[in-house]
């Protein structure tokens, strides 16, 4: 997507941080770090909200809003990363993350119905949660690992397709 497509896509950051709750965080807002594109911020955020997405805690798009102003990466592109993982896509992918833990314990998995209650996090989490939180932390990583390369990689090959453009260009 051409770079001037993007910023159309993007409010301007003063609309974010003129925003009456979020002037409380005051200079932090401010950093020309949270809302640059360029290969280092998008990168990271990629890789920040991907992370993010596989934690099994609520309020997943604060912590990725957090994380882009300690870690300096764009954060109107962390935040919506994390949505991959909404209601529809996190009974799916926390099995499999507690398949992965299971299988790096060598445990035995056990079926079971994941449900959206107290009832199910009192009963059926307490007999799952070691091989449950493993498998969440091994492919987040994984995950933010993966995003961090891939975008790294496009970028370049981005950079690389404008560099021969622009030599075909030189030499007609």
């Amino acid at each position: 997507m051409p770079k001037k497509t993007i910023k159309k896509l993007l409010p301007h950051p003063s609309h974010i941080t003129e925003n009456s709750l979020l002037k409380k965080l005051g200079p932090r807002l401010q950093d020309p770090g949270l809302w640059h594109i360029n290969r280092r911020s998008v990168s990271g955020a990629i890789s920040l909200g991907l992370f993010c997405a596989f934690l099994p805690v609520p309020f997943q798009m604060l912590i990725a809003a957090l994380g882009a102003i300690i870690f300096r990466v764009n954060i109107l592109i962390a935040v919506p990363t994390v949505w991959i993982s909404n209601p529809v896509t996190i009974p799916p992918m926390f099995y499999f993350c507690y398949r992965v833990g299971a299988w790096i314990l060598s445990t035995e998995t056990t079926d079971f119905n994941f449900e959206l209650s107290f009832d199910w996090l009192a009963n059926e989490l307490v007999q799952i949660w070691q091989p449950f939180l493993l498998g969440c932390f091994v492919v987040a990583s994984i995950s933010a690992m993966t995003g961090y390369i891939v975008i790294r990689l496009l970028w370049r090959y981005q950079i690389a397709l404008h560099i021969k453009d622009r030599k075909l260009r030189k030499r007609r």
